[in-house]
């Protein structure tokens, strides 16, 4: 579970301007710290399938994104690939 001041420094690291908190970096970088959680747990708790489904949704919903950015502006997409380490 990330706590608000994780959640404030993920957002004042990849925001676009200075009342940025929905932009597709902003929420792809929130997405990529919870799977990052969610995968650590599920290292730990192989049977938890209920938290695997809501793993796989976010993973796809973090796909979607990208897709979007990379048809959008593609600098903007390698710029944040590069920033949070995603393989694609």
């Amino acid at each position: 579970m990330m706590l608000k001041d994780e959640k404030t420094a993920i957002i004042e690291a990849n925001r676009t301007s200075e009342n940025d908190t929905g932009s597709p970096e902003v929420q792809i970088a929130i997405l990529t710290k919870r799977i990052n959680d969610l995968t650590e747990h599920l290292k730990t708790h192989q049977k938890d399938h209920h938290s695997r489904r809501g793993l796989f949704k976010m993973v796809g919903k973090r796909r979607n994104l990208l897709g979007y950015l990379q048809k959008k502006d593609i600098e903007r997409y390698r710029a944040i690939i590069a920033k949070l380490g995603i393989r694609k």
